[in-house]
């Protein structure tokens, strides 16, 4: 069975696309032959190296290191914008299907003496950093950031402007459980400056919301999302998952089509990755309800065709917006980026991390907080800025994390770019990762040239498969099966 997929705004190449992929009308064609070749575990590449490679041996000493590196090169702003993420653990209830880390409670009490742990890590970062260091990029996620209370999130907001200097301009985002929030909520959200909101969705399906315990009827979606716009935020995104149990590829074109007659400015589609060895709430799903891998890949299939027919553009890893929405004006253009927290119009930026398990980046730095709260609360009741783990990147590092940014951000590369940010000799430097190229450009991915190669329409569906080539961890890595598949 073969189901159409548009290539939206994205140039046809010229390439022959092999039995695989036809080319009609300018559209890709995915077959589930294709689809089941390319499948497989990998990274998401919100960072390279990914944020399994991190070490015990980075510990807060070495983060202190880069605020006080940072702060010296930000003097008078030659450091730029900084981005800031917020990690707000708790829930009042647990989705079976959650791999986040979050402690359920429905003790809101706990949340005061977060805040207060909030507080004093923002006190020990700009003792280093400085004070009043630009921000034009902030995000809560979580956990449920919703599940503080209004004057919890105004206290936060005001230690954060107390701290940094906001910029009026920024995006500033927040996750929501759409059964936490109302519409005086919603107002609220958007007097504290919050103009992008986050809708948890995942499937509209009573089913399968039953099987995966958070039920949310689609009206109640509905209402809130009318309710955002008359607000006046900026962007709207919706979060949806594939592949839980009881959906099926004929439930889940119902739920595809609720969501794009709703015309959210951005959509984000993940794959369920069953891990209940990891992550213990996903014991509780019945694996014999998970749909079949044909029935997966038909989900996925006729997800992508659905919201290209309603006029989306496909933007990479299972992202979709509106053609006016800045994301796709983003990648239209050249600038997309992509930071922790998925795609991003944000200019290439260091990211501060607040909370409990929270990870940001410095410079040629990652960071982790303590993933525990005991731990998290115990580094900071010592004075001590609460990081547990990270990684100072390597010089290679730093060129392959060009390159896979390059990939998943703009579909191409240009080797001279690289040669001459980097000064190697990218064709000896990699020699065998272009030579695996080639069965990739076979099968229709990409186009290879003397001086780059750059992804086919069809190629975007599998950036992850073309970036993957260039990790050097993970191809000497013999236990992929840690990370999300592919498909």
């Amino acid at each position: 069975m073969h189901t159409t997929i548009s290539a939206g705004t994205q140039p046809q190449s010229a390439t022959t696309i092999n039995a695989d992929v036809a080319a009609t009308d300018h559209q890709p064609v995915l077959s589930e032959e294709l689809l089941r070749r390319m499948d497989g575990p990998g990274p998401r590449y919100t960072s390279y190296p990914t944020a399994d490679r991190f070490v015990e041996a980075y510990t807060a000493d070495h983060y202190r290191q880069a605020l006080s590196q940072r702060s010296i090169g930000a003097v008078g702003g030659a450091g730029g914008p900084l981005s800031v993420y917020v990690h707000v653990p708790f829930c009042e209830s647990v989705c079976y299907y959650c791999a986040c880390n979050k402690i359920v409670t429905r003790d809101h009490g706990r949340s005061t003496a977060y805040i207060d742990a909030l507080a004093r890590e923002l006190e020990l970062v700009t003792q280093t950093l400085g004070r009043g260091q630009r921000v034009s990029q902030l995000h809560f996620g979580g956990g449920t950031p919703t599940f503080l209370s209004d004057a919890e999130l105004d206290r936060l907001m005001g230690e954060l402007r107390r701290h940094f200097h906001i910029e009026p301009h920024g995006e500033y985002s927040i996750e929501i459980d759409p059964r936490t929030v109302s519409r005086e909520r919603l107002a609220h959200l958007k007097e504290l400056g919050f103009n992008r909101v986050s809708f948890g969705v995942q499937d509209f399906d009573a089913d399968v919301q039953k099987a995966v315990h958070r039920v949310q009827p689609f009206e109640q979606v509905e209402a809130l999302m009318k309710d955002a716009r008359e607000l006046g935020f900026h962007s709207i995104n919706v979060d949806l998952i594939y592949g839980l149990p009881k959906q099926t590829p004929e439930s889940f074109a119902r739920t595809v089509r609720q969501v794009a007659g709703l015309r959210p400015d951005r959509i984000a589609m993940y794959g369920y990755a069953h891990l209940p060895q990891r992550f213990k709430p996903q014991r509780r799903i019945v694996t014999e309800e998970l749909p079949r891998g044909s029935d997966r890949i038909g989900m996925l299939s006729q997800a992508i065709s659905g919201f290209i027919s309603h006029g989306y553009q496909y933007i990479g890893m299972d992202h979709f917006a509106l053609p006016e929405d800045g994301l796709a004006q983003a990648k239209r253009q050249g600038r997309l980026h992509r930071n922790f927290q998925g795609y991003s119009t944000q200019a290439d930026c260091d990211l501060i991390a607040l909370g409990v398990s929270a990870i940001g980046r410095i410079g040629a730095t990652y960071s982790q907080n303590a993933k525990t709260l005991d731990d998290y609360y115990d580094s900071l009741n010592r004075g001590e800025l609460p990081v547990v783990r990270g990684l100072a990147l390597t010089r290679d590092d730093l060129v392959r994390r060009a390159v896979i940014m390059s990939i998943m951000c703009h579909g191409r590369l240009s080797y001279e770019s690289v040669a001459l940010a980097h000064l190697i000799d990218v064709k000896t430097y990699f020699a065998t990762e272009l030579e695996a190229l080639v069965d990739l450009a076979d099968q229709g991915l990409l186009t290879l040239d003397p001086d780059g190669f750059e992804l086919t329409p069809l190629g975007w569906y599998f950036v992850r498969s073309v970036a993957m080539v260039f990790d050097r961890h993970l191809r000497a890595d013999q236990t992929r099966e840690r990370f999300s598949r592919v498909i």
